[in-house]
C-alpha cells in the first residue's frame, strides 16, 4: 500500500505538470474554444488538488486512529489479524490445491 501512494502521487504529480505545460503552450493561441477549455483544465486541476488533499487528510486520520487502536487494544488486534491471515491462507491454499488435477 505504502508503494502505490508514492506512485500514484507522481503520477497525479506528472499530470498536473503536463497540464501546466499544455496551459502555457496554448496561451498564445486565440479562440473563444481554446480560452474556454483552457478555463476547464485550470479549473479541473484546482479541482483534483483539493480532491488530493482531503484524501491525503482522511488516509492520515485512518492510520492515526488504527495506531490508537492498535495500542489500546494490542491482544485483539494481533487476533484479528492473525484470524484474518487464517482465512487468507485458507483461501489461497483451497485454490490453489485445485489446479494440481
Amino acid at each position: 500500500m505504502n508503494k502505490s501512494t508514492p506512485e500514484t502521487s507522481t503520477d497525479l504529480g506528472t499530470l498536473a505538470e503536463d497540464a501546466h505545460a499544455l496551459m502555457t503552450a496554448t496561451a498564445d493561441v486565440a479562440g473563444e474554444k481554446v480560452g474556454e477549455a483552457r478555463k476547464r483544465l485550470a479549473a479541473a486541476l484546482e479541482r483534483a488538488k483539493e480532491m488530493a488533499g482531503r484524501v491525503r487528510d482522511k488516509a492520515v486520520e485512518g492510520a492515526k486512529a488504527a495506531d490508537q487502536a492498535v495500542h489500546e487494544h494490542p491482544y485483539q488486534a494481533m487476533a484479528i489479524a492473525f484470524g484474518v491471515g487464517a482465512i487468507i491462507g485458507y483461501l489461497a491454499a483451497r485454490r490453489c490445491g485445485g489446479k494440481h488435477d
